[in-house]
């Protein structure tokens, strides 16, 4: 487990008054500066129990993606991509008192996973951002790597998106809260996204594009998948409504990315969605590719990252 405090320690918040700026993660809660103790309870982790600053002070770049053990793999490969002299063996999961999510940390990297679905992610970038704010980083780019469904192109893609859309085509995320419902924009941003997909062009492995991605609250009929438990509609009207998407500019479909781009966006976080497609949603709903050639689709992303990464880093003439 990471270093805990005596428990004689006082908080380890931030100097709210110091840390402040775009540079810096934000939280938009009024409440917690009056807080003894904040504790981040799926992350295992808390002020009063963690040197958070110097924990996490200097981390640049928060990857996040559905799966632990993916979030781990991708941990394994940065460490050797980024050449780091500690054994493999000292990567530990911090958030190993959990089983609601893992956490990796790599040098300036963090990588996290976020379960599936909307209240999964959402729970875990609740926590994440506060951490990053108690933890006083700056200069933060967080980045979604994971799965979709695609729409009109090759299984194997790699769509970057430039806009997260809901269900209605719509660039909004619609928060319950309370009995009221919130309208979040989901704006991503642009220059990251372009300056990731220009890392995409010295890779010729596969197919990397921009486009729309659409996040849906559900895997089946919120998809207009035929073969759930469920199904509400015909054949002809859920490949209608696919193909309205294609033609809205829709690339591919998943199911975290308004949140994300909502909750980042409010917290001062640049943020990019990175996902590999595993079908073509025009031409089948079931996923049959053999394993190994599922295995290689969802490292796509983490190369293009790790690419990124360490052009940011000055590291790009590095070869694994």
């Amino acid at each position: 487990m990471a270093s805990v405090l005596p428990a004689s320690n006082t908080s380890m918040r931030s100097d709210r008054n110091t840390y402040v700026g775009k540079s810096f993660v934000h939280v938009k809660n009024p409440y917690l500066d009056s807080m003894d103790e904040d504790v981040l309870y799926h992350l295992d982790l808390g002020t009063k129990t963690h040197n958070l600053p110097e924990m996490f002070g200097d981390v640049k770049f928060v990857c996040v993606g559905g799966s632990p053990n993916r979030m781990k793999a991708f941990a394994l490969f940065m460490h050797k991509e980024l050449r780091l002299t500690d054994s493999e063996e000292d990567i530990k999961d911090i958030c190993a008192g959990t089983d609601r999510y893992c956490m990796y940390k790599i040098g300036p990297v963090l990588s996290i996973s976020h379960g599936m679905g909307i209240p999964s992610i959402s729970i875990m970038l609740h926590e994440l951002i506060k951490l990053l704010y108690h933890a006083r980083c700056s200069d933060v780019i967080i980045i979604r790597i994971g799965t979709s469904g695609g729409i009109g192109i090759a299984p194997g893609s790699v769509v970057i998106t430039d806009e997260a859309v809901d269900s209605f085509f719509k660039p909004r995320f619609e928060q319950v809260i309370l009995d009221n419902i919130v309208t979040r924009s989901t704006e991503l941003d642009k220059e990251l996204a372009e300056e990731i997909f220009n890392c995409s062009k010295e890779i010729s492995n596969f197919p990397t594009l921009i486009g729309h991605t659409m996040c849906t609250y559900d895997f089946y009929e919120g998809q207009g998948r035929l073969d759930g438990a469920l199904c509400s509609f015909s054949r002809e009207k859920g490949l209608d409504y696919l193909k309205r998407a294609y033609n809205a500019g829709i690339r591919n479909i998943e199911m975290e990315s308004t949140v994300f781009a909502a909750m980042c966006r409010l917290c001062g976080l640049k943020a990019a969605v990175v996902c590999v497609t595993l079908l073509n949603r025009l031409e089948c709903d079931q996923i049959n590719s053999p394993h190994d050639v599922l295995v290689e689709y969802q490292k796509r992303p983490q190369l293009l990252i790790s690419k990124f990464i360490k052009q940011r880093l000055g590291l790009c003439d590095q070869t694994s």
